[in-house]
């Protein structure tokens, strides 16, 4: 059994290791936060492959505004807004009535420019035929009937061509169909003046072909490069949900407009069963096939500031600011550009707070 002492020395003890724990702990609590640790990695050149999402709009594949050619009065419109036409119809007529008095006189400038030809032909011929009988004709005289002949031959071309002008203009005053389509717009009744001088004038009439529609895709400049004429692509549209449609690049631009740095891209649209209309927005879904020499990082590599965007490469442990753009991104991952080499190896979760030629463990 333990004496009284025993018990008081063994309790001491429980009290001064106790003592000497709590202090333990508070000293570890003390202590600064340890250093974060930066996880890196060896960069590769690899390309980012995938989709991208934009906007479309789909137009018309073939649009016309006509407008006379010469002054004239309308005399009768056979179409009217809606209205389904054939190449080559007649869509309206006008009419001028010193138009038709041009053709008159023109017409018969060239009858008499004709005759004049014919009666000056048929007398050298005769001339011709009498010179044969050596001293008859007097060489002279041949040779003025020959260039009279030549002159009204030269002159009745001359007002026949004036003739065909004349006609050509008259033709001004039918407007035909030029292509297959669809009357979207009118803006002229029987009665009305209209010509070419006719100030801000609108069109008489607006023609659009809506069996086939283009949809017209604008691609940022860092992707133009990866769409290609044949690539398929998918679209749909708010106006009929629920469905997706496939189609191909079926042209581009092959250059980047100077106000969007972008370039236009055009995807044939059949629209025989008038599903679509033009001015119609379309979600695109198009492929892109990545760059080659790109190098593919998580996001978390890339720092954004107001005034940069950069990764921090670490050499010999010391951290080093590198700027870099980037192309195609990821769910968690985009590529970047930059002066950057295979093997260099990148900080993956990057901060602002490293510093460039900060020392890093």
């Amino acid at each position: 059994m333990k004496s009284k002492y025993q018990i008081v020395v063994a309790l001491s003890v429980t009290i001064i290791l106790a003592s000497c724990g709590d202090k333990e702990n508070d000293k570890k609590a003390a202590d600064p936060v340890a250093a974060p640790a930066y996880k890196t990695m060896q960069l590769q050149q690899r390309r980012i492959s995938g989709n991208m999402q934009l906007p479309g709009v789909m137009q018309p594949f073939e649009f016309v505004q006509l407008f006379p050619k010469i002054n004239g009065f309308v005399k009768a419109v056979n179409v009217d807004r809606g209205s389904v036409v054939k190449k080559g119809q007649i869509l309206l007529t006008l009419e001028a009535p010193e138009v038709e008095q041009q053709v008159a006189a023109a017409k018969l400038k060239y009858t008499q420019a004709q005759a004049n030809y014919i009666t000056s032909k048929d007398r050298y011929r005769r001339l011709l035929e009498t010179s044969v009988t050596p001293g008859t004709i007097a060489p002279y005289d041949l040779e003025a009937a020959a260039s009279k002949m030549q002159g009204d031959s030269a002159t009745a071309r001359g007002e026949y061509a004036n003739y065909e002008a004349q006609e050509t203009m008259k033709s001004y005053l039918t407007v035909s169909a030029p292509f297959d389509g669809v009357i979207t717009e009118r803006n002229v009744h029987p009665g009305a003046l209209a010509g070419p001088a006719s100030q801000n004038a609108k069109p008489m009439l607006v023609l659009q072909q809506l069996s086939k529609l283009r949809l017209v895709v604008d691609i940022p400049e860092q992707y133009a490069s990866q769409v290609k004429d044949g690539d398929i692509v998918k679209y749909k549209t708010n106006a009929i949900p629920g469905m997706e449609f496939t189609g191909t690049v079926s042209r581009s631009s092959q250059s980047l407009s100077s106000n969007y740095r972008s370039e236009t891209i055009e995807i044939d649209v059949q629209n025989t069963d008038d599903k679509f209309k033009p001015g119609m927005y379309a979600e695109v879904v198009l492929p892109t096939s990545g760059n080659a020499n790109a190098f593919v990082v998580p996001k978390s590599a890339v720092v954004s500031t107001t005034e940069r965007r950069y990764v921090i490469t670490v050499n010999n442990n010391i951290a080093h600011w590198t700027d870099v753009s980037e192309g195609n991104q990821g769910s968690d991952s985009t590529e970047i550009f930059g002066n950057l080499h295979d093997g260099s190896e990148v900080i993956v979760n990057a901060s602002y707070q490293i510093k460039d030629r900060q020392a890093v463990k």
